[in-house]
Protein backbone atom coordinates (compact mmCIF):
# COMPACT_ATOMS: atom_id res chain seq x y z
CA UNK A 1 0.00 0.00 0.00
CA UNK A 2 0.75 3.38 0.00
CA UNK A 3 2.12 5.62 3.27
CA UNK A 4 3.18 8.75 4.13
CA UNK A 5 6.23 8.25 6.06
CA UNK A 6 8.72 10.35 8.02
CA UNK A 7 12.00 10.49 7.06
CA UNK A 8 13.74 13.26 9.21
CA UNK A 9 13.14 16.66 10.08
CA UNK A 10 10.55 18.53 8.01
CA UNK A 11 11.06 15.19 5.70
CA UNK A 12 8.68 13.43 4.81
CA UNK A 13 7.41 10.74 1.38
CA UNK A 14 4.88 8.91 0.44
CA UNK A 15 5.83 5.24 0.25
CA UNK A 16 5.16 1.74 -0.86
CA UNK A 17 5.04 -0.35 2.54
CA UNK A 18 3.80 -3.83 3.53
CA UNK A 19 -0.48 -4.07 3.53
CA UNK A 20 -1.36 -4.01 7.77
CA UNK A 21 -2.82 -7.29 8.92
CA UNK A 22 -4.52 -8.78 11.41
CA UNK A 23 -2.19 -8.75 14.47
CA UNK A 24 -4.06 -9.52 17.74
CA UNK A 25 -8.01 -11.40 17.91
CA UNK A 26 -8.99 -7.72 18.88
CA UNK A 27 -7.92 -6.10 15.75
CA UNK A 28 -9.55 -4.88 12.62
CA UNK A 29 -8.23 -3.67 9.19
CA UNK A 30 -9.96 -0.51 7.51
CA UNK A 31 -9.57 0.91 4.37
CA UNK A 32 -9.44 4.08 4.43
CA UNK A 33 -11.65 6.94 2.40
CA UNK A 34 -10.26 9.65 3.69
CA UNK A 35 -7.47 10.69 6.29
CA UNK A 36 -6.36 14.55 7.18
CA UNK A 37 -3.06 16.27 7.93
CA UNK A 38 -3.01 17.81 11.42
CA UNK A 39 -1.10 20.30 13.12
CA UNK A 40 0.15 17.99 15.91
CA UNK A 41 1.78 16.04 12.93
CA UNK A 42 3.84 19.17 12.46
CA UNK A 43 5.32 18.92 15.74
CA UNK A 44 6.70 15.46 14.37
CA UNK A 45 7.72 17.12 10.78
CA UNK A 46 10.04 19.03 13.05
CA UNK A 47 10.36 19.64 17.29
CA UNK A 48 9.79 15.66 18.33
CA UNK A 49 11.62 14.16 15.08
CA UNK A 50 14.01 12.59 17.90
CA UNK A 51 11.31 10.56 19.03
CA UNK A 52 10.39 9.32 15.14
CA UNK A 53 12.35 6.75 13.22
CA UNK A 54 12.71 6.97 9.60
CA UNK A 55 9.84 4.82 7.98
CA UNK A 56 7.63 5.52 10.88
CA UNK A 57 3.86 6.01 9.39
CA UNK A 58 2.02 9.13 9.95
CA UNK A 59 -1.21 10.35 10.75
CA UNK A 60 -3.96 10.07 12.64
CA UNK A 61 -7.61 11.21 11.77
CA UNK A 62 -8.76 8.46 9.03
CA UNK A 63 -11.84 6.96 8.33
CA UNK A 64 -13.00 4.23 6.40
CA UNK A 65 -14.32 1.41 5.62
CA UNK A 66 -13.87 -2.10 7.57
CA UNK A 67 -12.20 -4.75 5.66
CA UNK A 68 -11.65 -7.38 8.08
CA UNK A 69 -11.71 -7.93 11.76
CA UNK A 70 -10.24 -10.47 14.48
CA UNK A 71 -11.73 -13.00 15.49
CA UNK A 72 -12.69 -11.53 19.11
CA UNK A 73 -14.25 -8.31 17.46
CA UNK A 74 -17.71 -8.22 18.11
CA UNK A 75 -19.76 -5.06 17.43
CA UNK A 76 -17.95 -4.50 13.96
CA UNK A 77 -18.22 -6.69 10.22
CA UNK A 78 -16.73 -6.06 7.13
CA UNK A 79 -18.54 -3.00 4.91
CA UNK A 80 -19.29 -0.90 8.74
CA UNK A 81 -18.01 2.52 7.53
CA UNK A 82 -16.25 3.93 10.75
CA UNK A 83 -13.87 7.07 12.14
CA UNK A 84 -10.77 6.00 14.02
CA UNK A 85 -10.21 7.83 17.08
CA UNK A 86 -6.46 9.47 17.34
CA UNK A 87 -6.36 7.48 21.03
CA UNK A 88 -6.28 3.75 21.02
CA UNK A 89 -8.27 2.46 24.24
CA UNK A 90 -9.91 -1.28 25.34
CA UNK A 91 -13.11 0.93 26.63
CA UNK A 92 -12.91 -1.29 30.05
CA UNK A 93 -10.69 -0.06 32.26
CA UNK A 94 -10.81 2.20 35.22
CA UNK A 95 -9.92 5.24 32.90
CA UNK A 96 -12.20 4.20 30.41
CA UNK A 97 -15.20 3.79 32.31
CA UNK A 98 -14.90 7.42 33.09
CA UNK A 99 -14.47 9.28 29.79
CA UNK A 100 -10.60 9.15 30.12
CA UNK A 101 -9.80 7.26 26.85
CA UNK A 102 -6.47 8.87 26.22
CA UNK A 103 -5.41 7.62 29.62
CA UNK A 104 -6.75 4.12 29.01
CA UNK A 105 -4.54 1.54 31.02
CA UNK A 106 -4.63 -0.75 28.88
CA UNK A 107 -2.84 1.08 26.29
CA UNK A 108 -0.39 3.71 28.08
CA UNK A 109 2.95 3.62 26.84
CA UNK A 110 4.68 2.97 30.31
CA UNK A 111 8.02 2.82 29.25
CA UNK A 112 7.68 6.52 27.95
CA UNK A 113 5.46 7.65 31.33
CA UNK A 114 2.89 8.28 28.59
CA UNK A 115 -0.85 7.71 28.34
CA UNK A 116 -2.91 6.14 25.67
CA UNK A 117 -1.42 4.74 22.65
CA UNK A 118 -1.96 7.13 19.36
CA UNK A 119 -1.71 6.41 16.00
CA UNK A 120 1.16 7.68 13.97
CA UNK A 121 2.59 9.73 16.84
CA UNK A 122 6.23 8.42 17.63
CA UNK A 123 7.85 6.47 20.34
CA UNK A 124 6.06 8.84 23.35
CA UNK A 125 2.81 7.16 21.94
CA UNK A 126 3.81 3.52 21.27
CA UNK A 127 5.20 3.70 17.42
CA UNK A 128 1.93 2.83 16.14
CA UNK A 129 1.58 3.18 12.43
CA UNK A 130 -0.90 6.05 11.58
CA UNK A 131 -3.30 6.68 9.09
CA UNK A 132 -2.35 9.03 6.26
CA UNK A 133 -1.93 4.97 4.31
CA UNK A 134 -4.62 3.25 2.57
CA UNK A 135 -4.74 1.04 4.88
CA UNK A 136 -4.46 1.04 8.69
CA UNK A 137 -4.97 -2.04 11.41
CA UNK A 138 -6.90 -0.31 14.54
CA UNK A 139 -6.27 -2.41 17.63
CA UNK A 140 -8.89 -2.83 20.63
CA UNK A 141 -11.19 -2.25 17.36
CA UNK A 142 -14.55 -3.02 19.80
CA UNK A 143 -13.75 0.30 21.28
CA UNK A 144 -11.46 2.38 18.68
CA UNK A 145 -13.95 3.05 16.33
CA UNK A 146 -17.24 5.68 15.90
CA UNK A 147 -19.76 4.05 13.31
CA UNK A 148 -21.26 6.43 11.04
CA UNK A 149 -23.83 6.17 8.72
CA UNK A 150 -23.73 5.17 4.91
CA UNK A 151 -24.55 7.91 2.49
CA UNK A 152 -23.01 11.46 3.46
CA UNK A 153 -19.55 12.73 2.39
CA UNK A 154 -16.76 11.69 4.64
CA UNK A 155 -16.59 15.08 5.44
CA UNK A 156 -19.44 14.92 7.27
CA UNK A 157 -18.17 12.59 10.09
CA UNK A 158 -13.70 12.61 9.77
CA UNK A 159 -13.42 15.49 12.08
CA UNK A 160 -14.37 12.76 14.18
CA UNK A 161 -11.51 11.68 14.52
CA UNK A 162 -9.83 14.65 16.41
CA UNK A 163 -10.83 17.96 15.43
CA UNK A 164 -14.44 18.07 16.58
CA UNK A 165 -13.85 16.56 20.24
CA UNK A 166 -10.54 18.17 20.72
CA UNK A 167 -11.93 21.64 20.01
CA UNK A 168 -15.31 20.69 22.23
CA UNK A 169 -13.02 19.49 25.10
CA UNK A 170 -11.26 22.76 24.52
CA UNK A 171 -14.66 24.71 25.06
CA UNK A 172 -16.06 22.56 27.60
CA UNK A 173 -12.42 22.52 29.65
CA UNK A 174 -12.62 26.37 29.32
CA UNK A 175 -15.70 26.63 31.03
CA UNK A 176 -17.46 29.89 29.86
CA UNK A 177 -20.56 30.97 32.00
CA UNK A 178 -23.78 31.10 30.51
CA UNK A 179 -23.66 34.03 27.62
CA UNK A 180 -20.28 34.73 28.68
CA UNK A 181 -16.49 35.61 26.56
CA UNK A 182 -13.93 34.03 25.78
CA UNK A 183 -10.64 34.49 24.04
CA UNK A 184 -9.33 31.89 21.54
CA UNK A 185 -5.72 32.16 20.72
CA UNK A 186 -4.59 30.51 17.60
CA UNK A 187 -6.56 30.01 14.44
CA UNK A 188 -5.57 26.67 13.29
CA UNK A 189 -8.30 24.02 12.89
CA UNK A 190 -8.99 23.14 16.37
CA UNK A 191 -8.84 27.24 17.66
CA UNK A 192 -11.11 27.43 14.21
CA UNK A 193 -13.48 24.75 15.18
CA UNK A 194 -13.68 25.51 19.22
CA UNK A 195 -14.15 29.07 18.34
CA UNK A 196 -17.51 28.07 15.98
CA UNK A 197 -18.33 25.83 18.77
CA UNK A 198 -18.67 28.24 21.42
CA UNK A 199 -20.30 30.79 19.36
CA UNK A 200 -22.66 28.02 18.77
CA UNK A 201 -23.42 27.79 22.70
CA UNK A 202 -23.97 32.05 23.15
CA UNK A 203 -20.45 32.83 24.02
CA UNK A 204 -19.13 35.96 22.82
CA UNK A 205 -15.83 34.75 21.00
CA UNK A 206 -12.79 37.07 20.55
CA UNK A 207 -10.33 35.31 18.06
CA UNK A 208 -6.88 36.13 17.56
CA UNK A 209 -4.17 35.15 15.06
CA UNK A 210 -1.51 36.26 12.46
CA UNK A 211 -2.82 35.33 9.45
CA UNK A 212 -5.03 37.00 7.23
CA UNK A 213 -6.87 33.90 5.76
CA UNK A 214 -7.54 32.83 9.03
CA UNK A 215 -9.12 35.54 10.57
CA UNK A 216 -11.18 36.06 7.50
CA UNK A 217 -12.67 32.71 8.37
CA UNK A 218 -13.18 33.23 11.73
CA UNK A 219 -15.17 37.00 10.84
CA UNK A 220 -17.23 34.97 8.57
CA UNK A 221 -18.22 32.86 11.74
CA UNK A 222 -19.12 35.86 13.27
CA UNK A 223 -16.28 36.18 15.78
CA UNK A 224 -14.71 39.08 16.51
CA UNK A 225 -11.01 39.21 15.52
CA UNK A 226 -8.03 40.76 16.52
CA UNK A 227 -4.34 40.46 13.98
CA UNK A 228 -1.69 39.71 16.76
CA UNK A 229 0.72 41.78 14.05
CA UNK A 230 -1.38 44.78 14.62
CA UNK A 231 -1.67 44.27 18.80
CA UNK A 232 1.52 43.36 19.28
CA UNK A 233 2.22 43.27 23.11
CA UNK A 234 -1.03 45.59 23.90
CA UNK A 235 -2.77 42.47 23.00
CA UNK A 236 -4.38 41.84 26.18
CA UNK A 237 -4.78 45.63 26.71
CA UNK A 238 -6.76 45.53 23.66
CA UNK A 239 -9.14 42.69 25.06
CA UNK A 240 -9.48 44.75 28.66
CA UNK A 241 -10.88 47.87 27.00
CA UNK A 242 -13.31 45.14 24.79
CA UNK A 243 -14.63 43.90 28.29
CA UNK A 244 -14.98 45.92 31.03
CA UNK A 245 -11.35 46.21 31.75
CA UNK A 246 -11.61 42.91 33.36
CA UNK A 247 -10.44 40.31 30.52
CA UNK A 248 -12.50 37.54 28.68
CA UNK A 249 -14.09 34.83 31.26
CA UNK A 250 -11.94 32.20 29.45
CA UNK A 251 -8.84 31.86 27.27
CA UNK A 252 -8.63 28.64 24.66
CA UNK A 253 -4.90 28.34 23.89
CA UNK A 254 -4.97 26.41 20.67
CA UNK A 255 -1.13 27.01 19.90
CA UNK A 256 0.86 25.13 21.74
CA UNK A 257 4.50 24.41 22.00
CA UNK A 258 5.22 26.73 18.85
CA UNK A 259 4.10 29.50 19.61
CA UNK A 260 5.12 32.79 17.74
CA UNK A 261 7.13 35.01 19.79
CA UNK A 262 9.35 33.48 21.81
CA UNK A 263 12.72 33.40 20.05
CA UNK A 264 14.93 31.78 22.92
CA UNK A 265 12.64 28.61 22.87
CA UNK A 266 12.75 28.87 19.11
CA UNK A 267 16.12 28.76 19.20
CA UNK A 268 16.85 26.11 21.57
CA UNK A 269 14.00 23.77 19.77
CA UNK A 270 15.49 24.92 16.53
CA UNK A 271 19.29 23.57 17.85
CA UNK A 272 17.60 20.49 19.21
CA UNK A 273 16.67 19.06 16.31
CA UNK A 274 19.87 19.30 14.62
CA UNK A 275 21.09 16.96 17.36
CA UNK A 276 21.99 13.35 16.88
CA UNK A 277 18.75 11.98 17.98
CA UNK A 278 19.66 10.03 21.39
CA UNK A 279 21.36 13.46 22.23
CA UNK A 280 18.25 15.60 21.78
CA UNK A 281 15.73 12.65 23.05
CA UNK A 282 17.47 12.92 26.25
CA UNK A 283 17.49 16.62 26.04
CA UNK A 284 13.90 16.96 25.13
CA UNK A 285 13.25 14.76 28.06
CA UNK A 286 15.04 16.19 30.50
CA UNK A 287 15.38 20.03 29.85
CA UNK A 288 13.07 20.92 26.85
CA UNK A 289 11.40 23.98 26.72
CA UNK A 290 7.72 24.98 24.72
CA UNK A 291 7.37 29.16 23.03
CA UNK A 292 5.56 29.92 25.88
CA UNK A 293 4.43 32.96 24.62
CA UNK A 294 0.38 31.88 23.88
CA UNK A 295 0.43 30.80 27.19
CA UNK A 296 1.66 33.75 28.83
CA UNK A 297 -0.79 35.79 26.51
CA UNK A 298 -3.69 33.63 27.86
CA UNK A 299 -2.73 34.07 31.63
CA UNK A 300 -2.25 37.60 31.23
CA UNK A 301 -5.94 37.75 29.26
CA UNK A 302 -8.11 36.04 31.32
CA UNK A 303 -10.04 37.86 34.01
CA UNK A 304 -9.08 37.08 37.75
CA UNK A 305 -10.78 33.74 38.87
CA UNK A 306 -11.45 32.88 35.43
CA UNK A 307 -10.32 29.33 33.31
CA UNK A 308 -7.40 29.08 30.80
CA UNK A 309 -8.11 25.66 28.64
CA UNK A 310 -5.16 24.66 26.68
CA UNK A 311 -5.51 22.60 23.60
CA UNK A 312 -2.75 23.01 21.95
CA UNK A 313 0.37 20.43 22.65
CA UNK A 314 3.10 21.09 24.93
CA UNK A 315 5.83 18.88 25.82
CA UNK A 316 8.76 20.70 27.83
CA UNK A 317 10.17 19.52 31.14
CA UNK A 318 11.35 22.61 32.17
CA UNK A 319 8.80 25.32 31.21
CA UNK A 320 8.98 28.47 33.71
CA UNK A 321 5.32 29.52 34.79
CA UNK A 322 4.53 32.32 36.41
CA UNK A 323 3.04 30.75 39.47
CA UNK A 324 2.35 33.93 41.20
CA UNK A 325 0.09 35.50 38.64
CA UNK A 326 -1.82 32.18 38.56
CA UNK A 327 -1.97 32.14 41.80
CA UNK A 328 -2.93 36.06 42.73
CA UNK A 329 -5.45 35.67 39.69
CA UNK A 330 -6.72 32.95 40.94
CA UNK A 331 -7.03 30.85 37.73
CA UNK A 332 -8.00 27.50 37.11
CA UNK A 333 -5.65 25.98 34.52
CA UNK A 334 -7.02 22.79 32.18
CA UNK A 335 -5.91 20.81 29.50
CA UNK A 336 -4.60 17.62 28.01
CA UNK A 337 -5.51 15.57 24.84
CA UNK A 338 -9.14 14.88 23.56
CA UNK A 339 -11.16 11.87 25.21
CA UNK A 340 -12.58 11.31 21.86
CA UNK A 341 -15.39 8.81 22.80
CA UNK A 342 -16.18 10.83 25.83
CA UNK A 343 -17.88 13.26 23.34
CA UNK A 344 -19.06 11.76 20.63
CA UNK A 345 -22.61 11.13 21.35
CA UNK A 346 -22.96 15.47 22.18
CA UNK A 347 -21.53 16.13 18.73
CA UNK A 348 -23.25 13.84 16.22
CA UNK A 349 -26.43 15.60 16.75
CA UNK A 350 -24.92 18.84 15.08
CA UNK A 351 -23.72 16.56 11.85
CA UNK A 352 -27.25 17.74 10.74
CA UNK A 353 -27.69 19.07 6.79
CA UNK A 354 -28.28 22.23 8.70
CA UNK A 355 -24.27 21.84 9.78
CA UNK A 356 -24.47 24.57 12.35
CA UNK A 357 -20.13 24.16 12.56
CA UNK A 358 -19.31 24.60 9.10
CA UNK A 359 -17.17 21.07 8.56
CA UNK A 360 -19.25 20.14 5.47
CA UNK A 361 -16.54 23.71 4.27
CA UNK A 362 -13.87 23.39 6.67
CA UNK A 363 -11.68 21.95 4.99
CA UNK A 364 -9.28 24.29 2.67
CA UNK A 365 -7.51 22.19 0.62
CA UNK A 366 -8.31 18.43 -0.72
CA UNK A 367 -5.52 16.25 -1.90
CA UNK A 368 -4.42 13.41 -3.04
CA UNK A 369 -2.24 11.40 -0.97
CA UNK A 370 0.58 11.43 -2.80
CA UNK A 371 0.72 15.38 -2.46
CA UNK A 372 1.50 14.85 0.99
CA UNK A 373 4.93 16.61 0.82
CA UNK A 374 3.72 19.66 -0.54
CA UNK A 375 0.63 19.75 1.93
CA UNK A 376 2.58 19.57 5.20
CA UNK A 377 4.99 22.12 3.34
CA UNK A 378 2.65 25.10 2.87
CA UNK A 379 0.54 23.51 5.87
CA UNK A 380 3.66 24.46 8.25
CA UNK A 381 4.92 27.67 6.29
CA UNK A 382 1.06 28.76 6.74
CA UNK A 383 1.05 29.51 2.86
CA UNK A 384 -1.69 29.03 0.38
CA UNK A 385 -4.15 29.17 2.83
CA UNK A 386 -3.83 26.41 4.15
CA UNK A 387 -6.05 25.72 7.65
CA UNK A 388 -7.24 22.10 7.35
CA UNK A 389 -6.17 19.43 4.80
CA UNK A 390 -7.98 16.72 3.99
CA UNK A 391 -6.12 14.01 1.86
CA UNK A 392 -7.84 11.11 -0.21
CA UNK A 393 -5.65 7.77 -0.28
Amino acid sequence: MKAVTWQGRRRISVDTVPDPRIEAPTDAVIKVTTTNLCGSDLHLYEVLGAFMTPGDILGHEPMGIVEEVGSAVTNLTRGDRVVIPFQISCGQCFMCDRGLQTQCETTQVREQGSGAALFGYSQLYGSVPGGQAQYLRVPHADSTHIKVPQGPADERFVYLSDVLPTAWQAVEYAEIPDGGTVTVLGLGPIGDMAGRIAGHRGARVIAVDLVPERLARASARGMEVIDLEDAGSDLADIIRERTDGRGTDSVIDAVGMEAHGSPVAELAQTATGFLPSALAKRLMEKAGIDRLSALYSAIDIVRRGGTISLSGVYGGMSDPLPMLTLFDKQIRLRMGQANVLRWVPEILPLLTDDDPLGVDTFATHRLPLSDAPHAYDIFQRKQDGAVKIVFTP
